[in-house]
């Protein structure tokens, strides 16, 4: 008889372990999403040649809270005007600085960026063929695929705030061939 009353506590217990164990990993997941990294999918070829369509990434979420986001960072943020729509797109100006695009250059504060992301050539300078002068918490984005990219140049897009920032792209998990850090510097 008392067998029969250790194995009902026995398995009470192992019952109860398990839904503990179950709830503490269910929080763990829920605060990794949530606060420091989740995965995302590259739809379209604006940031080709960094990212293509179907590459799957690590997006860094918890590097921001420590520090600001730099030029070339690749960033995620949302498309303000379709629920459930994220973009990527490279840092190109920061806070404070004036942007123009002239003659397919880019300029900051009115001097020729030198960097080596661009693909293509920029014949549609948007928004940035006049100068744009970018508030406190505000960033000027473009994709790296200069003639196919929607980006700050388009006015659904505009100048980022740096609230917006969703987190930096961090990882490629797939394809496989392409498995690693990303370059952002």
């Amino acid at each position: 008889m008392k067998q029969k009353g250790r194995r009902k506590k026995s398995i009470v217990r192992e019952v109860l372990g398990w839904i503990i164990c179950l709830a503490v990993l269910c929080a763990a997941v829920y605060l990794v999403v949530h606060y420091v990294a989740e995965q995302t999918e590259v739809t379209g070829e604006s940031m080709y040649p960094a990212l293509s369509d179907g590459d799957h990434l690590i997006v860094d979420k918890i590097s921001y809270r420590f520090s600001d986001p730099k030029r070339f960072d690749v960033v995620v943020f949302p498309f303000r005007y379709q629920e459930d729509t994220f973009y990527i797109k490279r840092i190109i100006g920061l806070p404070g600085e004036t942007v123009q695009i002239y003659d397919g250059e880019i300029y900051i504060n009115g001097k020729v960026l030198k960097e080596s992301f661009g693909y293509g050539e920029i014949k549609n300078p948007g928004l940035a063929s006049e100068p744009v002068t970018l508030g406190e918490q505000e960033y000027f984005v473009l994709g790296d695929n200069r003639p196919g990219s929607t980006d700050s140049r388009e006015p659904s897009v505009g100048n980022i705030a740096r609230s917006e920032i969703v987190g930096k792209a961090w990882f490629r998990i797939w394809p496989l061939d392409r498995l690693g850090f990303l370059k952002h510097q």
